[in-house]
């Protein structure tokens, strides 16, 4: 009989037994795989849990100077019997409700959360379970690794093989962050609350469930709505599960919070403000949250000076003793290198821990004219001789189409005066007349270029400081000033390190960049240093400070300023009250004590320096009354500062003919080395002494 073929069904059953026997093969594989895996997790140990795993702050010498979060890990860990029930019931309603039914992850909720974030476009939900989370706070860095994903499922397994539910439901209520450095619920109870776990009720329990979504970003204490939304959602959680009524979930969001204030915390904190600052800074470098950064283990190297910060506090103490609801902020920038070496954020951190010194709300009144003036030196529009006339007038702009009538303080005017004197008396009539000289777009251009990156508006009043600007901008603003025209950027985080000792991050290598000429920068400074002579707004602190030091005071109805520097340091000081009312007299007198008592304490061991005289400065002796050349029959003669070639070359004859003042000099190069002379320490310790 002939052989017959087979038929295409034929070869296509044959096919799938292969394919059948394939698949059975390969999950036959998987599930020996799988329990070798299970079993090999089973046996091997959990690692042991870090005995403290906070970052850390360390200042300039290297010393530890504070960790990102209190300790509150003093507290002995507490029982579920020890907890409220209904804190229980809130942390699974609204993290994970199916924690008694799943074995450590949740496919369900992972497959919800991958199709709401492919949506989105981004990471905007998770799914992770309790005994993720446990893991992850145990165990693992917040890194966005695969490694470490591959990590905390293995360390979820172990979780749920080793311990039973309520166990695992015990370590993470007693290890999970509540925000301001309280770990565990019964820690987190004691701070917010002042009572013990077990006494919390249905509104307290729904408020702390909420807060370790995001510690900072729930605070009840700094973030007040963001909190009281999340309690919203838990108490909404609890009522789809059953948990609860309706009714009640109304009577506890309507219940008034107790909570504990702040001030009665007594953890000590050191640099507070700055930490926060560098705490943010830190985890933006590094692509985490703050909150994550918390528990990182790192070691952030920082710029801060410890003597220079301790006495920064001391001084805003002192100065705003009995100030009542005002509020200050304080920053401090060696010139030189562009470092923070000192910050103050407020009077009390424990009541407000705003930060003031990054504030870019406040207006910086005359302390940002020296930007004005600098920017018509360099152009050589102006030189400190150049005469307006301070008087009441009335000003048009924008293609005269709008009009601008300034005041001087007290209604004072007082008629041809020269930028010297200006700047001493803080007039706001001839900056005005300034800034219409130059033109509002480059002052505007160089407050940009000296690193103010707050809005400026293009009106005349910008010459008297109307656009608000942090006092961290106008510290590095005058630190270019300071360091003859030199911009060095404002850094505060010197490197990074892991627990291990690698390096994360490293700042680079500073580069200055040139900002003005030194002669333009060191001209401004010699006027800067009329202010604290007689007749300028900072004299009655003068005797404060017995060292060589150019500044501007600076007061608004709502605000009062004095920034500084000297050749080390450049010094903002802003005084005032959160809610913009308006500050008196006296209130105003605040600011430059604090500015003076800080910057001789901090540079106590620190010989008095001059500021360097650069090329291009020429010094000749002037008659006041003319403005041009003394010669040896002016009765008065002062010796003025110029930008090589904007000197005056006409001689004064009110006086009858005759050649500059021999003591002058006949020369620029003459007159340079008088004003080294006139500026040297002999002459600043006579000064120093007389004061």
């Amino acid at each position: 009989m002939p052989h017959q073929s087979q038929g295409p069904s034929s070869h296509r059953k044959s096919r799938l037994r292969r394919l059948f026997r394939l698949i059975l093969g390969a999950a036959v594989f998987l599930l020996l795989l799988s329990g070798a895996l299970l079993g090999y997790l089973y046996q091997k140990d959990l690692p042991k849990v870090p005995e403290d795993t906070r970052s850390r702050l360390l200042d300039a010498r290297g010393n530890v100077l504070a960790v990102f979060s209190p300790d509150n890990r003093s507290h002995h860990p507490v029982g579920l019997k020890e907890i409220s029930p209904l804190l229980i019931q809130a942390t699974l309603s609204v993290e994970d409700r199916k924690f008694y039914e799943h074995t450590g992850f949740n496919f369900k909720s992972m497959g919800r959360a991958v199709i709401v974030n492919l949506e989105n476009g981004s990471r905007s939900q998770g799914a992770s379970t309790l005994t993720q989370q446990l893991a992850r706070n145990l165990y693992l860095s917040h890194e966005k690794t695969w490694t470490r994903k591959a990590k905390e499922a293995m360390y979820t397994l172990q979780l749920e093989m080793k311990y039973s539910k309520d166990d695992i439901l015990r370590m993470y209520l007693n290890e999970i962050y509540y925000g301001h450095g309280a770990y565990g619920i019964d820690a987190a109870s004691e701070m917010y609350f002042g009572k013990p776990a077990a006494s919390l009720d249905l509104a307290e329990s729904a408020l702390l469930a909420g807060i370790p979504k995001g510690p900072t970003y729930y605070s009840p204490y700094t973030h007040p709505d963001n909190a009281r939304k999340r309690q919203h959602l838990v108490l909404a959680a609890m009522v789809d599960l059953g948990e609860i009524t309706q009714a009640e979930a109304d009577r506890a969001e309507a219940e008034p919070w107790n909570l504990k204030p702040r001030g009665q915390q007594a953890a000590s904190l050191t640099a507070p403000y700055f930490r926060d600052y560098v705490g943010a800074e830190a985890a933006k470098l590094l692509g985490m949250t703050p909150d994550e950064l918390e528990m990182e283990g790192l070691n952030v190297y920082t710029t801060l000076d410890p003597d220079m910060q301790a006495a920064a506090e001391q001084a805003v103490a002192h100065g705003m003793d009995g100030a009542g609801d005002l509020e200050t902020g304080l920053v401090s920038i060696d010139p030189r290198t562009g470092f923070i070496k000192a910050m103050v954020g407020g009077v009390n951190y424990r009541t407000n821990q705003f930060n003031h010194a990054l504030a870019t709300t406040r207006q910086p009144g005359s302390s940002f004219k020296p930007i004005m003036y600098l920017t018509a030196l360099s152009e050589k529009a102006m030189t400190g001789l150049t005469v307006f006339n301070s008087q009441p007038t009335l000003f048009h702009y924008d293609n005269n189409r709008k009009t601008y009538q300034p005041r001087n303080f007290g209604d004072k005017y007082l008629g041809e005066i020269n930028m010297r004197q200006a700047i001493a008396a803080s007039d706001n009539i001839y900056a005005v007349n300034t800034i219409m000289k130059v033109g509002t777009e480059k002052v505007i251009e160089m407050a940009r270029k000296m690193g103010i990156d707050s809005p400026l508006a293009d009106v005349p009043s910008l010459a008297l400081g109307a656009s608000p600007v942090s006092p961290l901008e106008m510290a590095g603003a005058f630190a270019v000033i300071g360091n003859g025209g030199v911009k060095m950027p404002a850094t505060s985080i010197l490197k990074i390190t892991d627990a291990q000792g690698n390096l994360r991050y490293e700042a680079p290598q500073a580069q200055g960049e040139s900002i003005v000429s030194p002669a333009a920068a060191y001209v401004l400074t010699r006027l800067m240093e009329g202010v604290f002579e007689t007749g300028g707004t900072g004299n009655r602190v003068a005797a404060l400070i017995k060292r060589p030091v150019a500044g501007k005071t600076g007061t608004t109805d709502t605000d009062a300023w004095m920034v500084g520097f000297t050749p080390e340091l450049a010094t903002a000081v802003w005084v005032g009250y959160d809610k913009g009312r308006d500050i008196t007299t006296t209130e105003a007198r605040r600011a430059a004590p604090i500015f003076a008592q800080y910057t001789e304490t901090a540079l106590e061991n620190v010989p008095p320096k001059i500021f360097p005289i650069p090329e291009g400065v020429v010094s000749v002796y002037i008659d006041p009354q003319s403005g041009k050349l003394a010669t040896a029959s002016c009765p008065d003669k002062v010796l003025e500062t110029f930008i090589a070639g904007t000197e005056p070359t006409e001689v004064c004859d009110r006086h009858g003919k005759g050649q500059p003042a021999e003591e002058a000099g006949k020369n620029a190069a003459g007159a340079k080395e008088d004003a080294e002379e006139s500026h040297s320490w002999w002459g600043d310790l006579k000064r120093w002494w007389l004061n």
